[in-house]
């Protein structure tokens, strides 16, 4: 899992039928913490209604499947699976905090 922002949204007229009714957002994540190095931006499935700006939990794989629902069988690798309120940690990166 990483905390990331979403940046943009994703559109596809030709998709899996997985992705059938999914909606799919452009998330960056937020600065390392332990390596101050970003990596570059994940596409998610948004199960949870996140808006472009808001902090996010992004979970990958089987747990990004399960959060989806049914028996986490389906042909993506990340879901939002949560939005962030507030963040606290001592000494994290100013990103981690701020809203918007």
């Amino acid at each position: 899992m990483f905390l990331g922002r979403v940046v943009g949204q994703v559109w596809a007229t030709r998709k899996s039928a997985d992705l059938e009714g999914k909606r799919l957002l452009l998330v960056r994540p937020l600065e390392s913490y332990e390596e101050g190095d970003p990596v570059g931006p994940v596409v998610a499935v948004d199960p949870v209604g996140a808006d472009v700006g808001e902090r996010v939990v992004v979970a990958f794989g089987k747990a990004a499947r399960v959060a989806c629902g049914g028996d986490g069988d389906f042909a993506f690798e990340a879901a939002i699976v949560g939005i962030v309120d507030d963040v606290d940690a001592t000494g994290a990166p100013a990103d981690w905090s701020e809203v918007g």
